[in-house]
């Protein structure tokens, strides 16, 4: 896709001409390629529904950046994730939500190592996203007025659908009811997405399909008639490649509240050790978990840690 950073860098150059002060800027182009890019379509041809975000904190703004930063002396670094960091009793490093619910960005900064967190400030965490906006027109910032960033960085105006046709051949198959009759045929499962109401093409029935499994032997899609159907709705579920941010697993079981997207809201459940992996127990069961999406572990507002929805 075309990634728009000569614009946002141009931005930043302005910015940084305002405030008088140096702008220094870093090319991890072939290490974001291959961390995060080549893993968002390992993960898509696998059926999954990867988050970029998530791998993009960790392996490059936490990762690469924060390591370059480390070895030219600075001490700390500024992001404007809407976040907040605080010590616990132990010296560790505690992350929270940010105070604006709206735009709570802690979802995506499970994976974030503990010395990386412990470095790091999050300067809008305290605030609303209006404020931000005020202090912005207040100090007469160039990008006071800037719209927010919408969608995935790297496409550019394609959209996922056309991007991941670009490294994963279409592989039609069969689109079946919950009855195991045949409705339609798929371009491929990289395309949906658990949840999906739009983009089958099904006009069978009168209903409004919903995209609730996928068959991956047999390349098969698996919708549902209506939004409420059972199938879209799961009590439990697994996590692999678990992230603690204290850097250790607490002593399970635990009782917390999982997120199993951005903005989506947090629900009660039990998490316990299950071999390798986390087995989350919810409260009550909730639509649409995705394989390959985050689900995050909050206690309050203090995120725990997560994993990858298998």
């Amino acid at each position: 896709g075309e990634c728009a950073w000569r614009g946002e860098r141009r931005d930043a150059l302005r910015v940084a001409a305002k405030l008088s002060i140096p702008l220094l800027t870093f090319d991890f182009e072939k290490q974001y390629r291959e961390r995060v890019v080549k893993n968002l379509f390992a993960g898509y041809a696998a059926g999954q529904t990867p988050n970029p975000d998530v791998l993009c904190n960790e392996a490059i703004k936490f990762g690469l950046f924060f390591e370059t930063a480390k070895k030219l002396g600075f001490d700390l670094m500024a992001t404007g994730h809407y976040a907040r960091v605080k010590f616990g009793k132990d010296g560790r490093a505690q992350l929270l939500r940010g105070v604006d619910p709206d735009k709570d960005q802690s979802y995506f900064l499970y994976r974030v190592a503990q010395e990386a967190l412990a470095r790091t400030l999050f300067p809008v965490g305290e605030l609303k996203k209006s404020a931000v906006r005020k202090l912005a027109r207040k100090f007469n910032l160039p990008v006071a007025e800037k719209p927010d960033s919408q969608g995935v960085c790297f496409i550019g105006k394609l959209d996922m659908g056309e991007f991941l046709r670009k490294k994963i051949p279409a592989r039609p198959g069969d689109i079946m009811d919950p009855k195991g009759e045949i409705i339609g045929r798929h371009t491929g499962l990289d395309q949906y997405t658990i949840g999906q109401r739009q983009g089958m093409g099904l006009d069978v029935g009168g209903h409004t399909w919903y995209v609730a499994d996928k068959d991956i032997k047999k390349n098969r899609l698996i919708v549902v008639p209506h939004a409420e159907h059972p199938l879209l709705f799961r009590s439990e579920f697994l996590v692999h490649d678990a992230r603690w941010i204290k850097g250790t697993a607490p002593k399970m079981p635990v009782r917390a509240t999982v997120q199993i997207r951005y903005r989506q809201p947090a629900e009660k459940a039990v998490i316990e050790q299950a071999g390798k992996d986390i087995r989350v127990h919810l409260n009550k069961p909730i639509r649409a978990v995705a394989p390959g999406q985050s689900a995050v572990f909050y206690q309050k507002d203090i995120c725990l840690g997560g994993g990858i929805i298998v």
